[in-house]
């Protein structure tokens, strides 16, 4: 039998861990908690949380890491050197060559190899693509793929969904007042995000390098290495939306051969961890674990019939991180 460690059992992603392993019954003997030192000792779920800091980490089989880049590159090395196989949320290893970057349904056999001991989870923008574009690829060989992202504001963290939150009820409070005066809103300052959040759109998730931020380097480098195609031309714009959990994007895809959208629909049909609908909504996506994908139609600025633009959802603290962890986990121990 397997002992599993949630190491960030307390956070926002952490919690849906936890859910998700008593959900799918995961064939675990014993469940550990590890946290920060402000959390240690807090009880959840009936287990007492430890301070990764000071804990003794052996024994642990799969540890499952949503701690942030910053205590991965800390703790992760250290807890696969003590014997665990590390599943890691956060963007620490995702590029790095000896590290598998894994979405179960497109790409499990990277996990026969293991080098670091360390296996990393995908950005959860790139997660919701990936199911819906590798049998698109298998079929029709893509080579170009764009879009726009609709990125849901718990992808910023829970400090994300309290400022939006708080601007909401400060809109609310002063709408009736201000309904027919053409005043605006004087909304709590901005702490996350660059601008008022509600009622907004902000073509800006991730912090800037030189012309593109991190969450567009990181849906290009990843879509590369998770699909096995690095001459993939990609090109993104994230945007950040007033919607509390549901990542979509609109999504526009060239192929190699001609692919025609009855025929994707077929293919997406049968896709594991894929769900057709006609209008996918990130709000149906929450609690979901299938990506929903729709309004898939041809892209008439490619008359060869190599185009298709698809639009998808999926909830970006499930899919997007917990599940695909755990999923993971369930290979490694099968």
């Amino acid at each position: 039998m397997t002992t599993v460690g949630v190491y960030g059992a307390t956070g926002q992603v952490g919690a849906v861990m936890r859910t998700i392993l008593a959900q799918r019954r995961f064939p675990a003997e014993r469940i550990r908690l590890f946290a920060s030192a402000r959390s240690a000792g807090k009880v959840l779920d009936g287990l007492i949380v430890e301070d990764v800091a000071v804990a003794d980490h052996r024994g642990v089989d799969v540890a499952l890491f949503s701690m942030g880049a910053q205590a991965s590159r800390r703790w992760a090395q250290e807890v696969a050197g003590a014997g665990a196989t590390v599943i890691d949320n956060s963007s620490a290893w995702r590029a790095d060559p000896e590290v598998p970057l894994v979405v179960p349904e497109v790409n499990a056999r990277e996990l026969a190899t293991i080098p670091k001991g360390i296996v990393a989870n995908p950005n959860c923008t790139t997660m919701v693509c990936m199911p819906v574009l590798a049998p698109l690829n298998a079929e029709a060989g893509l080579v170009a793929l764009s879009g726009s992202t609709y990125q849901a504001v718990s992808g910023a963290g829970l400090a994300g969904t309290g400022e939006l939150m708080e601007q909401v009820v400060a809109i609310g409070e002063k709408a009736g007042a201000l309904a027919f005066s053409g005043k605006a809103v004087h909304l709590p300052p901005s702490q996350v995000f660059p601008a008022p959040i509600a009622f907004n759109v902000l073509p800006h998730a991730g912090t800037f390098v030189d012309d593109e931020t991190t969450e567009e380097i990181k849906f290009r480098d990843e879509a590369k290495k998770i699909l096995g195609l690095p001459g993939l031309r990609v090109a993104v714009t994230c945007v950040r939306v007033p919607v509390f959990t549901g990542h979509s994007i609109a999504l526009h895809a060239e192929f190699a051969r001609p692919l025609a959208p009855a025929r994707a629909m077929e293919l997406l049909a049968r896709a594991p961890g894929v769900e057709l609908a006609d209008v996918p909504t990130p709000l149906a996506s929450c609690g979901a674990d299938a990506c929903i994908v729709g309004r898939v139609r041809p892209d008439r600025s490619k008359p060869d019939g190599t185009g298709l633009i698809l639009f998808v959802s999926g909830d970006n603290l499930r899919k997007g991180a917990a599940l695909n962890a755990v999923q993971i986990a369930e290979l490694l121990v099968a």
